[in-house]
């Protein structure tokens, strides 16, 4: 574990990301756009890259003070006063992802932190928990400990006192500045100066439609680390160089469909089935030697099949008997997935999808004597490269106050695991 602990700036924030691994594609800049007067032209990407140059830096500046006419709810960050309005958003927002971004297996790592260290802080944090006022709230978590909130202030909708651990909340996407910033509506149409509307309305960016929007999390910069030649994490570019960029169907369109706040993924196996095509042959049945084929192609994944090295797909055929119980001895398997060691030194293999491109498990083995069925499967490890590095942790016993969490995240870890597709072939 001392090369992990070792690893410094990016490298280390990679480590111990849950979904969203951290990190800035475009340069910072100084400055915020602010007024009505900042929203991008329709289909200008100059203009939206520059808006995102901006918008993205890290920390995101502290909002200050907000304008007087504001609300108590107009003025807050937290989540819950953004639902008073969005109500729907804030639901789908809290089963995703996001807002656990700031789980137990970061924050287990984060309290072991010196409450000085802002730079590890932001190594981490710069996109689980990217507001300047997140951070401070980690320093005093640190420094200070953590107590839950009281019932009453645990009631109110503009508390923020626990912000740093809801993860990237509405704010980290759309609040800079104090004013509000998002996408045109449904129908195209943007706020005019005239209209009298909560919080100063919004300033209108087409770049909230683009994925260039998500590769400031999604996305390694060309020097950074990489292995075999190719970068840790490169799910834009995955993107980019697949049909889907071509075709103008961007991140939002699968992760976002109708605007949805809930960014599924490769926990959710509904969103992996529309992913992939799975067709499972029955090959030679009748003989001592069984033989039957299954093919998993990526024909619905706009990057690579699964993108990051954290998760790992396994398609598996194995003999069961007239009981259901699998047959110990009579499994094969082939694995789809970036296999890194926890010290990340190396690339073991890449076996993942490319769009379009497909794995194949043949199936070949001799017949049990108690064999009434071929079963050919896959399984989701979501989390597999996580659940390895939780457990190192654990065991290095070099853990004190995150303990707790981690082993917590261990747990959830192991619990992700799912079964995507199974399918029996009798024998006669």
């Amino acid at each position: 574990m001392r090369s992990l602990q070792q690893c410094g700036g990016r490298f280390k924030r990679w480590l111990i990301v849950l979904v969203l691994a951290p990190v800035i594609l475009v340069v910072e800049a100084s400055g915020f756009i602010t007024g009505f007067a900042a929203a991008a032209s329709p289909s200008s990407t100059l203009n939206t890259k520059a808006f995102l140059e901006q918008h993205w830096q890290r920390p995101i500046p502290a909002q200050g003070n907000a304008p007087e006419h504001y609300s108590d709810l107009e003025s807050s960050l937290s989540p819950q006063a953004c639902g008073t309005c969005h109500a729907e958003q804030l639901a789908d927002w809290k089963t995703s992802l996001h807002s656990r971004a700031m789980g137990p297996g970061l924050m287990g790592q984060l309290v072991e932190m010196s409450p000085h260290a802002r730079g590890e802080h932001q190594s981490c944090i710069r996109c689980h928990a990217p507001l300047a006022e997140q951070a401070d709230l980690l320093v005093d978590e640190i420094a200070n400990g953590y107590s839950p909130l009281s019932e009453q202030l645990a009631k109110d909708p503009t508390q923020t006192k626990d912000l740093h651990r809801q993860g990237l909340v509405c704010a980290a996407c759309h609040v800079r500045g104090n004013q509000r910033f998002g996408p045109k509506r449904k129908d195209g149409t943007i706020p005019s100066a005239e209209q009298t509307l909560p919080h100063n309305g919004w300033t209108a960016s087409d770049a909230f439609e683009d994925s260039q929007f998500c590769a400031a999390c999604h996305q390694f910069e060309p020097n950074e680390f990489s292995l075999n030649g190719k970068l840790l994490e490169n799910t834009y570019n995955e993107w980019k160089q697949s049909q889907y960029a071509e075709e103008g169907i961007h991140c939002q369109n699968c992760h976002m469909p109708d605007r949805k706040h809930q960014w599924k993924g490769i926990h959710d196996p509904e969103m992996v089935r529309q992913g992939v095509t799975i067709d499972t042959t029955a090959g030679n049945l009748d003989d001592n030697l069984l033989q039957a084929q299954m093919v998993m192609t990526n024909t619905g994944t706009g990057h690579r099949f699964p993108t990051y090295v954290t998760p790992q797909v396994v398609m598996m055929g194995y003999q069961e008997n007239a009981r259901g119980e699998q047959i110990t001895g009579t499994e094969s398997y082939f694995v789809v997935a970036r296999r890194v060691p926890l010290n990340l030194s190396h690339e073991v293999f890449d076996t993942r999808l490319a769009p379009g491109e497909s794995a194949q498990l043949d199936y070949q083995m001799t017949r049990h004597p108690q064999a009434s069925n071929i079963v050919m499967k896959i399984y989701v490890e979501p989390d597999k490269f996580y659940e390895g590095f939780y457990l190192s942790m654990l065991q290095s016993g070099q853990t004190g106050r995150g303990a707790q969490m981690l082993q917590e995240a261990l747990t959830q870890a192991q619990q992700s695991v799912f079964t995507l597709y199974e399918k029996r072939l009798a024998l006669p």
